[in-house]
């Protein structure tokens, strides 16, 4: 069965009174019918958050008048907002390095439709797993990297991205560090698979410093990227029970298991437009 068509509405600004009552006032004027409301307060930033879901087919209007309607209530209380049709999937890519794990689980949901979004192609800096795509039609495309080429191979990575109009990146065990002008360019739009439970054990190895450490808890973070390496804002974080008798592989091997399911399960949030960012951390609606 076919999902309902709807507008999905995000609004940042300043806390005040009535915020909620004129959003919902306004889209009730325009017949609109509110299928989910979600809001919070940040008492310590003092910034509002909501997002609305409005059922498409209630509204005479669309996604157009739908944003140019929406504007002087905006600038009256100094909101940045957008507003996105459910019926046009985000354009996604996934970029990665040699394990395949979260990239083979992403083009699953993909493939079934548990995760609705474009797939224009897989950038991969190693042929390793070209194999998966072809095997499910997805354009993968190989940039090599070297460190005497790092510059030109990333240089080449975003205008293939932006030749494909990406809307979202996702680093699925993408092993580069992205340099700073990267980040600023897709600001807010790439997400990333952390093994570990961040701050815990930021950088390289995390499994190997885990280890060494003796924890009884491993962990993945989602998060989105920043100049700043494994400190962007957090969206999803799990977690598994280890103990003394398991190996350094074993930690590796129980991991990847949290890292598909966090990963999946930010991007599902981002997708689904329940993740703003306030600040250096995320308001996530359940």
């Amino acid at each position: 069965m076919q999902e309902r068509r709807q507008f999905i509405l995000t609004v940042s600004c300043p806390d005040t009174v009535g915020l909620v009552a004129a959003v919902s006032g306004l889209i009730a004027s325009w017949g609109g019918c509110l299928d989910e409301v979600n809001n919070h307060a940040d008492k310590t930033t003092g910034r509002f958050f909501m997002r609305n879901v409005i059922d498409a087919e209630s509204l005479a209007l669309g996604l157009e008048e739908f944003r140019a309607g929406f504007v002087p209530l905006a600038r009256r209380f100094q909101m940045e907002f957008s507003v996105r049709d459910s019926s046009r999937p985000k354009r996604v890519a996934l970029l990665v390095s040699k394990e395949e794990h979260c990239l083979v689980d992403l083009l699953h949901r993909w493939r079934t439709g548990e995760l609705p979004f474009e797939l224009p192609c897989v950038l991969s800096n190693h042929e390793r797993c070209r194999e998966y795509c072809d095997a499910v039609g997805v354009p993968f495309r190989h940039v090599p990297f070297s460190p005497e080429t790092k510059a030109e191979s990333f240089e080449a990575v975003v205008s293939l991205l932006e030749q494909e109009q990406v809307e979202l990146v996702v680093l699925a065990r993408f092993m580069q560090i992205l340099p700073a002008w990267v980040c600023e360019r897709f600001a807010g739009r790439i997400l990333n698979i952390h093994h570990s439970f961040l701050p815990s054990f930021a950088g390289s190895r995390p499994y190997r410093q885990a280890f060494e450490r003796g924890v009884k808890l491993i962990g993945a973070t989602s998060h989105f990227v920043t100049a700043e390496l494994d400190a962007g804002p957090i969206i999803e974080q799990d977690v598994m029970r280890v103990d003394h008798s398991h190996s350094l592989a074993d930690l590796v091997r129980l991991g990847r298991d949290v890292e598909k399911t966090v990963l999946a399960r930010a991007l599902r949030a981002v997708l689904e437009e329940r993740v703003l960012i306030d600040g250096n951390k995320c308001i996530v609606f359940r």
